[in-house]
């Protein structure tokens, strides 16, 4: 019959540390049992020595035995009250042939002592384990000395094993005592100690609790999102793949500090942080991430869990619907005040003025006109053209002239395919917009853009007649969060960080100048060889 075994990893624990105390304490109980045995026959060779040497050397013995008489009369008595006073089982004492005249059992007094007399006989006291009349015992045999040295008698004390086992019994039941005191101390505290460690793997076993770690650690590589654990000192204990992936770390994250990280200030801040964010958007060297914070307390602050989402596609996907929305919105626009330029055309004619009006007509598509041609002309690449029709548009609702320089030329053929034009609409669109609301109000409030290709690089250059930067804050504009104006319900201080991400993203350069007639220019140069030799290896 199999004894059930523990199901949960603690209850194995348990049973194996009660049964290993329980090993100890018996060891220790039959190792104490062999050592004062051991000791209590040692004890008791002593003891039986010093009485029989003490018996052998007595004045009345040698009195007794050199008399006249039986000698039996006077020494009987002499032994019973030595073995009475000494803790010795018995006290014999014979004549050099082994004849008892003293025996603690009266009846075996004149008979052949039991044991071993020669070394005596030869002047030697001899200490040996025999079986005699009361049972095995440990005995002394020495000799008694006449006139001349000469062995007149012999005397034999001893002490029976059954007293010796006795006297170690008793010493080991103090010892088991203790030691089944131990092993009820040991098995409380083994007890309590697995207890809590229950309450910690909720009763698993080790088979199910690898199990869950297996399906843990396949769990954290499956998903998308990024999940960090912070301990307490704000040093990275676990991060999956996806977190690696968007926080551009290597796999020796672990155990590494956040601030070892070179991660970017306000990213670091906010995993930094000792209250919970929720939904905060941030910006690494190419990634935009949505983060999630969540500290684990228990009594104290044990660590936090973090939680990213990569918002970077729909961050562009977003630029390019705001650019969409505000060409359709300026197209709106454009249509209601092309039906109001036809009111006025069908007006001039009912007044009879035909010639006023197609010089009107005439003046309005001329200058609508001019633009569309000098982009497209300039232009070839469908998106960009698109995006600088729009922005000239929705410019123009703002009260703003954006102008698109003579030097802008971009042939068919010189941007390559690796050059996302997503990263194209959101580095000139952000900049355009940026520029759009530094220029308005201001005296000439107008945007000039250049867009020149050359077969190595693509410079993009937005020059504004706004107000400018401060000098102080010329690396700041830069930084998600930085803005001259109030904050909208969507944030501001995006769209500048988003153009710095996406040009570092395509190892390009961005800089930030302050023209001689005011305004602020930027200026982004995107390296075309470095793409198309990328694309070409790839």
């Amino acid at each position: 019959m199999r004894l059930p075994l523990p199901r949960s990893l603690a209850g194995q624990l348990f049973a194996m540390q009660a049964v290993l105390v329980a090993v100890v304490v018996g060891g220790c109980a039959l190792f104490a049992y062999v050592s004062d045995r051991g000791q209590a026959e040692t004890a008791a060779r002593r003891q039986a020595t010093a009485v029989a040497r003490a018996v052998a050397d007595a004045p009345s013995v040698r009195a007794a035995i050199t008399g006249a008489g039986d000698p039996t009369t006077r020494l009987q008595p002499y032994a019973d009250d030595v073995q009475h006073h000494t803790g010795v089982d018995f006290v014999t004492i014979m004549d050099p042939h082994g004849i008892r005249w003293t025996h603690p059992k009266p009846e075996y007094i004149g008979e052949r002592y039991l044991g071993h007399i020669g070394p005596a006989l030869e002047g030697r006291t001899y200490a040996e384990t025999y079986t005699g009349t009361l049972g095995p015992s440990v005995r002394v045999i020495t000799p008694v000395h006449g006139p001349g040295k000469r062995v007149i008698g012999l005397v034999s004390a001893g002490i029976t094993i059954d007293e010796i086992t006795a006297q170690a019994r008793g010493q080991v039941l103090a010892v088991t005592g203790v030691a089944g005191a131990a092993l009820v101390l040991g098995g409380i505290g083994t007890y309590v100690i697995n207890a809590r460690l229950r309450r910690h793997t909720h009763g698993m076993n080790a088979t199910e609790l690898s199990r869950m770690h297996a399906y843990h650690q396949a769990a954290l590589h499956a998903v998308r999102e990024g999940l960090v654990m912070l301990d307490g000192q704000r040093r990275i204990a676990l991060i999956n793949d996806g977190a690696r992936e968007l926080l551009g770390v290597g796999a020796d994250s672990v155990g590494r500090g956040i601030a070892e990280l070179g991660l970017p200030a306000p990213l670091t801040g906010a995993l930094l942080a000792a209250e919970p964010r929720v939904d905060e958007v941030h910006l690494t060297a190419d990634r935009v991430v949505v983060v999630n914070t969540s500290p684990v307390a228990s009594g104290e602050r044990r660590g936090t869990v973090v939680t990213l989402r990569d918002h970077t596609e729909l961050q562009s996907v977003m630029g390019e619907l705001d650019s969409e929305r505000g060409f359709t919105q300026a197209l709106r626009s454009q249509a209601h005040e092309a039906a109001n330029r036809l009111h006025t055309v069908v007006s001039l004619i009912e007044l009879g003025r035909a010639d006023e009006a197609v010089d009107f007509a005439t003046a309005e598509l001329e200058l609508a006109q001019a633009l569309t041609d000098q982009v497209v002309g300039a232009v070839s690449e469908p998106v960009l053209a698109a995006l600088l029709l729009g922005k000239a548009a929705q410019a123009n609702e703002h009260g703003v002239e954006l102008v698109v320089s003579p030097e802008t030329r971009i042939d068919d053929g010189l941007l390559p395919e690796s050059l996302a034009a997503r990263d194209l609409v959101t580095v000139l669109g952000n900049l355009i917009d940026n520029a759009v609301d530094a220029a308005q109000g201001s005296p000439r409030a107008r945007v000039t853009v250049t867009a020149r290709a050359t077969a190595e690089a693509l410079l993009l250059r937005v020059t504004d007649t706004g107000p400018g930067v401060d000098p102080e804050h010329t690396d700041a504009v830069f930084e998600r969060g930085w803005s001259t104006k109030p904050a909208g319900p969507g944030g501001r201080g995006l769209g500048l960080a988003l153009v710095r991400q996406a040009v570092h993203r395509n190892n390009g350069t961005l800089k930030l100048d302050q023209p001689p007639g005011g305004g602020a220019e930027f200026r982004v140069t995107l390296p075309l060889e470095a793409a198309a030799t990328t694309l070409q290896d790839g």
